[in-house]
């Protein structure tokens, strides 16, 4: 039995030798290098590519949206860089470091603060995303892939999506000559919130948000209103419409040839096979006539308020009457039903708030009217005279307000004279 038994064990010990032998056949090289391999290739790939690569980031709290890059990497370990995600980086080039580490798996690391950094900034104002999060975005990238010449990415931190394509000889030489064409980016400049958009004989209400980068489309068809929303993305010529628009026999997948005139406050361009042109509106085609009742409605229900970080857009200027310089400023606000039955509306500071009392008047035409009441609340510091003038005579303007939603908790307060000025509420 004994014998039997050893015989066992040198069968086994054989068979575990031949097994570690076919195993190092197959790893000539250790773990180490065989990583280092990898990296290297990785390297190589991105420096070699000779027009350097064009880049979609899609930050995580915004999935459908994508902001474009060009970068530029080296052998010294930089990499130049543009970013459509204002005017200035997109015509700007900056450096920054990179570094290929194996973390679990090869990834991409951007090492100094640049352009991919700013999607992720924890300070807010800097991307219009969330405090200490950002647009949740990344600038260290696992690698998921090369295939061919597209190279998939994923986020470390917060699994934001990236995809880099070989660039062209003509695409790096527009970012570099300035030819890329911005054009759209004028829609901030428009002096009205609303907006028309022509194409042929069909019209349609566009709202553009520039941070989420959507389009939305509005219009009155035979079978009653009917809307459209796609995320779009910059190209070389304009816009592209990650997914097309269908009206009848009307298709649109971009807008491209983007022109703006600044003095009739035009965008004009291609739509498809069609000339197109965004111009001013000062009301809409199809109004939400009871939208301000909405607004209204769900704060006084629950005792609440509606806030405002940046106080009134007039006439192109952002914070017209200058309340986020006024002295501990937090935010403007509108409290319905706050005391003896009126609305009170003012100014948050660190101390105690301030401002005039109202009473709404909701007209079947969707406008909201607000009347004065002689009244208000709080001790108006001096300095704050001026903007609470201001603030009040806006209010009071006789035509009132049209109140558009615009999410879940938000509205903005447009003014129905001209729809020049407006205000953004949330909750």
């Amino acid at each position: 039995m004994r014998r039997n038994i050893s015989l066992y064990l040198l069968l086994i010990i054989a068979v575990l030798a031949s097994c570690k032998k076919e195993y190092d056949d197959v790893f000539d090289e250790s773990p180490d290098d065989r990583i280092n391999e990898t990296l290297a290739a990785y390297n190589k790939t991105l420096i070699s590519a000779p027009y350097g690569w064009k880049a979609l980031v899609y930050p995580s709290a915004l999935p459908n949206t994508a902001f474009g890059f060009y970068f530029k990497f080296d052998s010294t370990n930089r990499v130049e860089m543009f970013s459509d995600f204002d005017s200035l980086s997109a015509v700007t080039p900056k450096k920054s470091s990179f570094r290929l580490k194996s973390l679990q798996q090869p990834c991409l690391l951007f090492d100094t603060y640049s352009y991919i950094h700013v999607l992720c900034d924890p300070d807010a104002s800097k991307n219009g995303g969330y405090y200490g999060k950002g647009l949740y975005a990344d600038f260290e990238f696992s690698i998921d892939g090369v295939h061919g010449d597209t190279i998939n990415l994923t986020g470390r931190l917060n699994g934001s999506k990236a995809i880099f394509v070989k660039a062209t000889s003509q695409e790096a030489q527009d970012y570099y000559d300035k030819k890329r064409n911005w054009d759209f980016n004028q829609f901030s400049r428009f002096l009205t919130y609303f907006k028309l958009l022509t194409v042929g004989g069909n019209k349609y209400d566009i709202n553009v948000d520039r941070l989420t980068r959507e389009i939305r489309l509005t219009w009155i068809s035979n079978n009653g209103v009917k809307t459209f929303a796609t995320n779009y993305y910059y190209d070389p010529t304009g816009i592209t419409f990650t997914t097309p628009f269908r009206d009848g026999a009307l298709s649109i997948d971009g807008f491209y040839d983007v022109k703006w005139d600044v003095s009739l406050q035009r965008l004009t361009m291609k739509a498809g096979d069609n000339t197109a042109a965004i111009t001013s509106a000062i009301r809409p085609q199809v109004l939400d006539r009871q939208a301000g009742q909405r607004w209204y409605n769900a704060a006084a229900s629950t005792g609440s308020y509606w806030a405002s970080l940046y106080g009134f857009h007039v006439d192109g200027v952002d914070d017209a009457y200058g309340v986020t310089k006024l002295d501990g400023y937090n935010f403007m606000f509108y409290y319905p039903l706050f005391r003896d039955g009126l609305d009170f509306s003012g100014i948050l500071p660190d101390g105690l708030a301030y401002g005039p009392a109202f009473k709404p008047v909701f007209n079947t035409n969707g406008a909201v009217v607000f009347q004065d009441t002689q009244s208000g609340w709080g001790d108006i510091p001096e300095n704050s005279l001026p903007a609470i003038r201001q603030i009040l005579a806006k209010y009071l303007e006789r035509e009132g307000f049209y109140f558009v939603q615009t999410g879940a908790n938000t509205y903005d307060m447009v003014n129905a004279r001209d729809a020049r000025s407006w205000i953004t509420w949330e909750k």
